[in-house]
């Protein structure tokens, strides 16, 4: 039954999509790695995606609950926000989205 119960709990996601600078992607990927890396209770994984050719990009970060971010905020996670805000051309679009379905690739297993 508890297994049941784990399939029936939903991950979130926090999106932020946005352009960096010309140029400023690389800097601001590593950035981004930084504060990821810092990151623990209630933390799932994340995504870096960049549309080709262009300083556009989409940040996902997966978390348990939407407070387990409120939790990792710390100091690297405030110095990397200072760091990366002059990066971007206008601030980031951001927002949570509840993960309704997961779905895994195919495996030759």
């Amino acid at each position: 039954m508890s297994e049941f119960l784990d399939f029936l709990k939903h991950k979130y996601a926090y999106v932020a999509i946005g352009e960096f600078k010309p140029g400023r992607f690389a800097e601001a990927q590593r950035l981004y790695e930084k504060a990821v890396s810092s990151y623990k209770q209630g933390f799932q994984g994340a995504f870096l995606l960049q549309k080709p050719g262009t300083d556009e990009g989409i940040a996902i970060i997966m978390w348990e609950k939407i407070e387990d971010m409120e939790a990792n905020k710390n100091e690297i996670y405030q110095k990397v926000l200072e760091e990366m805000g002059p990066l971007f051309v206008n601030p980031p679009k951001t927002d949570f989205y509840e993960v309704c379905n997961e779905i895994d690739g195919f495996s030759e297993e």
